[in-house]
């Protein structure tokens, strides 16, 4: 199973009114100032669910380390944890006491839904600053609403990541289904702005991921599918964007393929081979794109084998092993090395086995 990537990383939020907010990290005075005599200093999340500094919190399970979903209580100790989590265990993981039976806690649950609503505002009283750089309270100023520690995108995918890293998907998926509905929201009122599309067509790739580690591949293909229509629409010179892309076309071909449908296999792993030439064209001595264009002409090589036009395999074999032969890693990229060896081998397995093929046919006649 793979980790996915935070796709809000270093992103900036826009309001509602399309500009940009900016604020300073760790507390100190934000930037924006609607006047010269007051301004709004950064909020901090009061359970400690922060994005610089790792807490756990309250409200979270101490096995996946995410926010508690489908809560539970062990009886007789009471010690609380996701129901999927917790289901695992005999002992507690905290005391060790004997598990007799498990509980659901609907009412901290109930809270920890309402605390995950309201994470991503927050109300506050405007702060006045004093002729000496002090904060100073006002409460005579108009309340305003402004973001908790992080972006609200941000929070939920970090619950999600947590949540997926310790196999608790159904917590995963809710998490990431929320994030959607909020970039959706954005999108509706500020339009198709190339980091709402990005966003949106990474948190989609993620739930991708999240149906498919649960089985269920027709709703994987949906989320991959509609990942790919909004990645489409941004600008093919960012070489993060190219590679989700290309990665979510291969996800789709790699679920078609298991459910023998090798024609359609073929074309998306065909898109993703093309959409990663041209990121090579543009970006000649990316070694991390090379590689990834190796793995798709492997990818959609092995599936014209399996259709019976060997030449035509064999052909995107060896494009494969001279594009890996030949590449030179850079000492910042040594540790692309294994996964070159990995590739290699491969392709050369799938050359070796057809000489192999060969060899007894001829001796057999």
């Amino acid at each position: 199973m793979t980790t996915p990537v935070c796709p809000f990383v270093k992103a900036a939020r826009p309001d509602d009114n399309g500009s940009a907010k900016k604020s300073t990290v760790g507390g100190s005075e934000a930037t924006r100032k609607d006047s010269g005599d007051y301004a709004t200093v950064s909020p901090k999340c009061p359970f400690g669910y922060d994005s610089n500094n790792f807490k756990l919190g309250p409200l979270s399970c101490m096995i996946c380390q995410a926010l508690l979903f489908d809560c539970t209580k062990c009886i007789p100790c009471s010690h609380l944890f996701c129901k999927v989590c917790i289901s695992r265990f005999k002992d507690c993981p905290l005391c060790g006491a004997d598990i007799e039976k498990l509980e659901a806690d609907t009412n901290l649950q109930s809270m920890v839904d309402r605390f995950i609503e309201g994470h991503a505002r927050i109300k506050r009283a405007h702060v006045g600053v004093n002729g000496e750089g002090e904060q100073v309270s006002n409460d005579d100023k108009k309340v305003i609403y402004e973001d908790v520690s992080l972006d609200r995108g941000a929070f939920l995918v970090q619950q999600a990541m947590r949540a997926f890293r310790a196999q608790n998907i159904e917590s995963a998926k809710s998490r990431l289904i929320m994030c959607a509905e909020d970039i959706r929201d954005q999108l509706e009122k500020m339009g198709n702005t190339s980091e709402l599309c990005s966003q949106l067509g990474a948190v989609l790739g993620m739930l991708g991921d999240c149906c498919r580690a649960m089985g269920d591949a027709a709703a994987a293909i949906n989320y991959f599918e509609e990942s790919v229509e909004f990645l489409t629409k941004l600008p093919a010179d960012d070489l993060e964007i190219t590679h989700t892309l290309s990665v979510s076309l291969n996800k789709i071909g790699d679920l078609k393929y298991y459910d023998g449908d090798l024609q359609a296999s073929r074309s998306y792993y065909f898109r993703s081979l093309g959409v990663r030439r041209d990121v090579i064209k543009n970006h000649p001595g990316v070694a991390s794109q090379i590689l990834d264009v190796a793995v798709s002409l492997a990818k959609v090589a092995d599936v014209d084998r399996t259709l019976g036009k060997e030449d035509v395999a064999v052909d995107g074999f060896q494009e494969g092993i001279k594009l890996l032969e030949s590449l030179t890693l850079k000492s910042e990229e040594a540790g692309l090395e294994p996964r070159r060896l990995s590739v290699l081998a491969f392709l050369k397995s799938q050359l070796e086995e057809k000489q192999h093929e060969a060899t007894a046919s001829s001796v057999s006649s």
